[in-house]
């Protein structure tokens, strides 16, 4: 299909997580990658000012080694990360263009738009900002990427109808998950007419490794397809979508990507059936039945996140990924320099408003010893 005038395969590089070497991204095996990519017809290549080595990379392995007009580059402007100024915002942007040396951006996107981090966008007048990038020829296409909810993303696409696409999470796990809300997210974009890029399609690796109970039924239909097919597949097989974006760490990951993504042409009634099965074997595993409806914390003395610290634990209780649920927990509650699950003083105020009865206490105590709290 086609959107905003550009014909894009619907396989996208992801450039957060490039592979590395004695802790620096490895440029020589990042080439290689980039070439087999360019030599089956894929173009889009996503970065950002905030993925650290990953502008000055793809520098090299693609802006400086292949002809500006074969390839499309989208990067990301952070300002809510260490900017006390507009000059601080727009720096960022300058920073991106001398990095990645591309000269302009086919796709520039305000990046991570959601809760606190809309303000410093608004504080800037970034909106403004990206049109008089495009007027000067600087930026092609703009837009932003968002981790929010569905209602949020309703009130920024009716304040800014000029933004042209939004880039969003979704894959079959969190499709109808009831803290990231994907199906919801996706069709607000689509009621708002605006095409969706794709991102954390295989949800970070995870579901290159779901739990047992589905790779089995995937074994079952195709006993050659991996994993992570399956989710990219899910995902480019909707509609409005200009591309899904799959960070490749290394070239057997690209490989793997290049074979089913080469010619897709959308999925058969019995691959829809199929992760129908997967999702509701992910529904029915054991997990916190928490909305993320943050009633809980509006009572809360010790205004502790409780639903950060739930989706946490939820996300080891679903893919026993350790590493990815602390990284969560970091994300959505200490990172931010909110309280942690830990200082509860198990007053039973949450437990009183939260429309789930979930008994908030007894979980945020097996979360803080599972999830190693202290």
């Amino acid at each position: 299909m086609d959107y905003l005038g550009k014909d894009i395969k619907k396989l996208g590089f992801g450039l957060m997580r490039l592979p590395q070497k004695d802790g620096k991204i490895d440029v020589a095996q990042t080439k290689i990658m980039v070439d087999k990519f360019m030599e089956a017809g894929f173009t889009y290549f996503d970065t950002a000012w905030a993925y650290a080595g990953s502008e000055d990379a793809i520098r090299q392995a693609l802006v400086e080694r292949y002809p500006r007009e074969s390839f499309y580059l989208a990067t990301k402007n952070a300002a809510w990360i260490n900017c006390k100024t507009r000059e601080d915002a727009i720096n960022q942007f300058e920073t991106s263009l001398k990095q990645t040396g591309a000269g302009y951006f086919d796709f520039y996107l305000l990046h991570n738009l959601g809760e606190h981090r809309t303000k410093a966008f608004d504080d800037f007048d970034m909106w403004n900002w990206i049109l008089e990038m495009k007027k000067e020829g600087k930026i092609k296409h703009a837009g932003f990427s968002f981790h929010s909810t569905p209602e949020e993303l309703d009130e920024i696409l009716t304040k800014h109808p000029e933004m042209e696409f939004v880039q969003l999470q979704i894959n079959y796990a969190d499709w109808e998950n009831p803290a990231i809300k994907s199906k919801q997210c996706y069709e607000v974009a689509r009621k708002h007419g605006k095409p969706v890029i794709i991102m954390e399609p295989v949800k970070g690796g995870m579901l290159a490794n779901p739990p047992e109970k589905v790779k089995e039924v995937f074994k079952k239909k195709n006993p050659d397809a991996s994993f992570a097919s399956w989710a990219i597949k899910f995902a480019a097989n909707l509609d409005g979508v200009i591309t899904v974006l799959s960070g490749m760490s290394n070239i057997e990951q690209m490989e793997d990507n290049l074979s089913f993504m080469k010619d897709f042409k959308g999925l058969s009634e019995d691959e829809e059936k199929t992760i129908n099965e997967a999702q509701e074997i992910l529904k029915s595993i054991d997990i916190i039945q928490c909305t993320t409806c943050n009633y809980c914390a509006k009572v809360c003395p010790m205004h502790i996140v409780i639903s950060g610290t739930f989706t946490a634990m939820n996300m080891l209780t679903l893919y026993n990924d350790m590493k990815s649920a602390k990284h969560q927990e970091n994300w959505l509650v200490s990172g931010h320099g909110l309280k942690r699950a830990n200082e509860c003083i198990k007053c039973g105020k949450c437990e009183e408003v939260c429309p789930q009865h979930i008994k908030i206490r007894e979980e945020l105590e097996k979360s803080c010893e599972a999830l190693e709290i202290k």
